[in-house]
C-alpha cells in the first residue's frame, strides 16, 4: 500500500509522462519535447507564411503610362489607365496572365464615386513614373484590356475591392509579384 501511494504521488509531483517506477524523468526527456514543440512551431509557421504569400488577391497589376479621367479631372465617371496589365488567373491562387499593352477602360459603379475618385486619384500619381500597382479583387470580374487603336466605348464597371496597391520592392507584395511587375516595365520598354 505504500508503494502505491509513492507512484501516485510521484507522477503528480513529476507531472504526466513521468515514470510510474519512482524514477524522475531525465532532463534530456523534457529537454527533447521543448526542442520539438519548437521546432514544430517554427515549421507551421513557415508554411503558414508561404501560403499566405502564394494566395494574391488583387485582379489586376498595372504600370501605368497615363490616366485620362473623363469628363474632367474634376468630376470624373470614367477612367482611361494606359500601359501595361496583367490580369490574375481565377483558376490559380497565385498567377497572373502574360503582360498586356493597351488600356483598361472603366466607369464606376453607382453609389461608389467617391471611393472611385480616390481610387483614381492615387492611379494617376503615378503614372508615368514606372511604378507597379494593384487593384481590384482576383475572383472578381476585372475588365478587359483594349487594344491602344479601339475606340473607348462600353467601359467595364471598375473593381473596387481593397484600393489601389503599390509595389516597389519584393518586400511590398513579395517577389513572384515584383516578376510580374518586371515583365509589365519591359512590356512597355519593347514599344
Amino acid at each position: 500500500m505504500g508503494q502505491d501511494r509513492r507512484s501516485q504521488w510521484t507522477v503528480k509531483r513529476q507531472g504526466i509522462g513521468a515514470p510510474r517506477d519512482g524514477r524522475r524523468a531525465g532532463k534530456g526527456r523534457c529537454h527533447v519535447k521543448r526542442r520539438t514543440i519548437g521546432l514544430m512551431s517554427l515549421g507551421a509557421s513557415v508554411l503558414l507564411t508561404v501560403a499566405l504569400q502564394a494566395s494574391d488577391m488583387v485582379g489586376v497589376y498595372a504600370v501605368a503610362d497615363k490616366v485620362v479621367l473623363e469628363p474632367s479631372d474634376t468630376a470624373p465617371e470614367r477612367i482611361q489607365i494606359w500601359g501595361a496589365f496583367a490580369l490574375a488567373d481565377a483558376k490559380d491562387g497565385s498567377t497572373y496572365g502574360p503582360a498586356q499593352r493597351g488600356y483598361m477602360y472603366y466607369t464606376c459603379p453607382p453609389g461608389k464615386e467617391s471611393i472611385c475618385r480616390k481610387e483614381w486619384a492615387d492611379l494617376k500619381s503615378v503614372a508615368g513614373k514606372g511604378t507597379g500597382v494593384g487593384f481590384g479583387k482576383r475572383w472578381d470580374a476585372a475588365g478587359r484590356v483594349r487594344k491602344a487603336d479601339e475606340k473607348a466605348s462600353a467601359p467595364d464597371n471598375y473593381p473596387i475591392q481593397m484600393g489601389v496597391v503599390r509595389v516597389e520592392t519584393a518586400a511590398d507584395r513579395g517577389a513572384a509579384t515584383l516578376q510580374v511587375i518586371d515583365r509589365l516595365r519591359q512590356a512597355l520598354k519593347a514599344r
